[in-house]
């Protein structure tokens, strides 16, 4: 495997194992640093074993992949490219991922008309399109309750009404947040 072409999983079950990254044109895996951080934030609340998670905008799907090798009973990835679903699917089935659900589709599609309900979100959209603004207020009637929202974004975002910063951080041109629902 082209090393340049994969990333690295940190922890968990799948520790140190490599996924593929699809040639998508936009696609930024989070870094190991800001992962490690994020996933120290989530062991805090008492981690991800038995979450039903989600990773809209999955591109490489690394959160996703993170957060199911520690210990995720479920997590749903929702990606549009072609090309980054096949990547997912080569993944989840090099490494017997059998708790994952890989969907072509629509973030914004997905999030309206589903009837799951998520412990955990990573929302990670492509940047310049303010698809964090948008998905953050419609992902409440989709979470469990005092659920948790990962979202990385090219500035700073408030918490939308109903949810509040449990941490937030910056690595280079990245700010990242995990909100948690309040209401």
């Amino acid at each position: 495997m082209n090393r340049a072409n994969s990333i690295r999983i940190i922890g968990g079950t799948w520790r140190s194992r490599l996924v593929t990254v699809g040639n998508v044109p936009g696609l930024r895996p989070t870094p190991d640093r800001v992962r490690e951080t994020l996933f120290n934030w989530i062991e805090v609340r008492g981690g991800s074993n038995g979450l039903a998670c989600l990773d809209l905008f999955a591109g490489s799907g690394i959160l996703g992949f993170e957060a199911a090798s520690r210990g995720a009973d479920r997590v749903t990835f929702v990606e549009r490219h072609a090309q980054a679903c096949a990547a997912l699917r080569a993944n989840a089935q090099k490494l017997a991922a059998t708790q994952v659900e890989i969907i072509r589709g629509d973030a914004l599609e997905f999030i309206a008309s589903t009837e799951r309900r998520f412990d955990l979100v990573f929302v990670d959209p492509p940047y310049r399109q303010q698809l964090a603004e948008q998905v953050m207020p419609l992902l409440k009637r989709m979470m469990q309750p005092q659920g948790l929202a990962y979202v990385e974004a090219e500035s700073p975002l408030a918490p939308p009404a109903g949810w509040q910063v449990f941490r937030q951080g910056r690595a280079g041109q990245v700010h990242f947040h995990l909100f948690e629902l309040t209401e």
